[in-house]
Parts: structure tokens; sequence; C-alpha cells
């Protein structure tokens, strides 16, 4: 009797101590409110559907950062776009077409260990911004290139270094004066002022809720596409069999809409980020 009773704690122990030494699921971002917000729904999504703690390294730095941090396992999932896997990761030119480019970036992260899932739903390339009120008759790029107007840009160190960035530019032919690099939340003051009068930021910023802002239309469709999506460590999703099923779950439940919505939420409203996340992921039925 003493026998079974000791086995029996024996085993209680042993599952206790197996059902304890999971390892933390880390949930990275970059440092940009996008991405903040971003991996706080996702934190909160895994929270509720897994039941447990889920760790976050938020703010880490740029897709090169995040991409090292995901490969050594120091985070085990972080969103990234696939125009910015192609050309920052796999250092290739995105193929212009969404479809491709998606099975393109899947099948080389795959060979890295790595699972693309599926999109969450919206795109968000670079864009080209000028003022409302003195671009009525402006409606693309190719209109902005005509007639002998010098700009007066706006970019960041990123935007300004990418190959998919300002060199894409140059089939459109835009004549600029020198540019003033900013950071990404200094180029909307600079062009309110009118230190500038063109810059460059993702389609998804807040601040294109306002109609006072006008996105000058990538015509020739020099920027690929930039489909959010998830990355995670494949050793992961096989630890954690409730894993995939619940990150699939935010599959599609974006828009580019609802991204600039809840942007300008975070950045010119200034609400706390799990706020923000919590709301979205109640709206969307996740909660």
């Amino acid at each position: 009797m003493l026998r079974s009773s000791a086995a029996a704690l024996l085993c209680a122990c042993f599952l206790t101590s197996c059902g304890g030494s999971k390892k933390p699921i880390v949930v990275g971002s970059k440092d940009e409110a996008e991405q903040i917000l971003l991996g706080e729904i996702v934190a909160q999504h895994l929270e509720h559907r897994l039941g447990r703690k889920i760790e976050r390294r938020s703010g880490l730095g740029g897709t090169a950062v995040l991409y090292q941090a995901l490969i050594s396992g120091e985070v085990g999932i972080y969103p990234e776009y696939t125009g910015l896997i192609e050309s920052e990761i796999l250092k290739e030119p995105a193929n212009p077409d969404p479809q491709i480019l998606l099975t393109r970036v899947r099948s080389q992260m795959d060979m890295s260990q790595i699972t693309v899932l599926d999109p969450l739903g919206f795109d968000s390339p670079p864009v080209l911004v000028v003022s409302a009120a003195d671009s009525e008759k402006l409606a693309n790029l190719s209109d902005a290139a005509r007639g002998n107007r010098r700009w007066r840009p706006g970019w960041s160190y990123d935007f300004q270094s990418r190959s998919d960035g300002l060199s894409a530019l140059a089939p459109y032919h835009l004549s600029f004066d020198p540019p003033r690099i900013l950071q990404a939340r200094q180029l909307f003051s600079a062009l309110e002022k009118g230190d500038v009068d063109l810059i460059a930021l993702r389609a998804t910023d807040g601040h294109l809720t306002s109609p006072d802002w006008k996105v000058l239309a990538d015509d020739q469709k020099v920027f690929p596409s930039y489909q959010a999506c998830l990355l995670a460590r494949k050793d992961l999703l096989a630890a954690e069999p409730a894993l995939r099923p619940a990150l699939a779950e935010l599959s599609g439940k974006f828009q580019a809409d609802t991204m600039r919505k809840l942007n300008a939420e975070v950045d010119l409203e200034h609400r706390p980020v799990a706020a923000v996340a919590a709301d979205f992921l109640r709206q969307a039925g996740l909660r």
C-alpha cells in the first residue's frame, strides 16, 4: 500500500513537472507602433486561447534584428511583411505578384525552419504622401513627375537605404531636392510645417485617416506587396499543438482601413496599446 502511494506521488510530481516545463512562448515586434500593436494583439489572443502567460519582446529593432532573434530562438513569433522578407531577409527583388511573392517567401523561409502563416489580411507597401490642399490636380506618382517641379522630400533612413524603397522610384523620374532624413514619427510634422512637401511612409500609417493628406497612387506598381503575416519557428509550432490553430484565427481578420484606425488610436489618440489590442480582439469576435 505504501509502495503504491509513493509511486502515485512520484508520478503526480513527474506530470506536474512536465506540465510546468514548457518553454515560454515569446512574441516579438519591431520598434514601430504598428508592429508593437500587432505583437500585443497576438500575445493577448494566445493568452486567451492557450490559458497561459505569453512573453512579449516589443520594440526590438528592425527586420534584421527580429529575424536573427527568431533564428536564435530569442523570440518564437513576430509579425512581418512579405516584401520585406524578400528584400531584407532573402536579399532578392520582390515579385510584383502578391501571390507569387507569398509562395516564394514561404518556400524559402521553410528551409530556414520558419513558417510563414496565412496573411493577416492587409497590405501595407510604401506610399508617397502630400498635403491634400496643395495637390488637387495630382492623383498618382506619374502626375507628380510631370512638369518642372522639384520636390522637397522627407524620408526615413530605412526608406532611403532599402532596395525596395527610394531606388524603386527610379521609373517615375521624379525630381528631388536633397532630402531631409527624419525619424518616422517626425515625417508628418515636417510636412505640416512645410519643411518638406513629400514624404514616404507605410500605407497603414494612422495619420492617413485624416483628409488633410493624400496618398499618390503607385500607378506603375514599383513597390512590392507588403502583406502582413506572422513568422513562427517550426519547432515551436510542433511543440505546441494548439498554437497554430490559435494563430490561424487571426488570419484575414485585418483590413488596411482597420489597421490605420488602430494605429491612429495608438499614435494620435495616445491610447494604451494593450487597451487597443483588447478592443480589437473583442470586436473581431476573438474574446
